[in-house]
């Protein structure tokens, strides 16, 4: 069994994240990355959160739960939720911080490119 690229993964769970997306996900999923990148990444988790609709909670609690698979020492398993999730992001050193962007980046970048593909009709 071939062992998958961290790239892979990412593709992967953006694959499963975005079946069967709505027109309004995949608008949220093209303007999330830029919203990080202005904002930051807790700014845009609490914009995620404040929305209250949706696809705004659907895009937030997979990017929790991926950024929580690839940093289980800071978030935990699963779902760590909002409030976990601020709490652990709050808390950790700078360089910490600074991956867990990146990596909230690099996932969306796979989730922007394939939601427009798996969209429902």
């Amino acid at each position: 069994m071939t062992r998958m690229t961290l790239e892979q993964r990412r593709a992967t769970d953006a694959w499963q994240a975005t079946e069967g997306c709505t027109a309004a996900y995949v608008r949220l999923a093209k303007s999330a990355p830029a919203l990080i990148m202005n904002s930051g990444l807790m700014q845009t988790l609490a914009f995620l959160k404040d929305k209250n609709e949706d696809h705004h909670k659907t895009l937030s609690g997979q990017l929790r739960k991926w950024l929580a698979q690839r940093y289980p020492q800071v978030l935990g398993t699963g779902d760590p939720g909002y409030e976990p999730t601020m709490q652990a992001l709050l808390h950790a050193d700078p360089r910490t911080f600074q991956e867990v962007t990146a990596e909230s980046l690099a996932w969306l970048r796979w989730v922007r490119q394939i939601a427009p593909t798996r969209t429902e009709s």
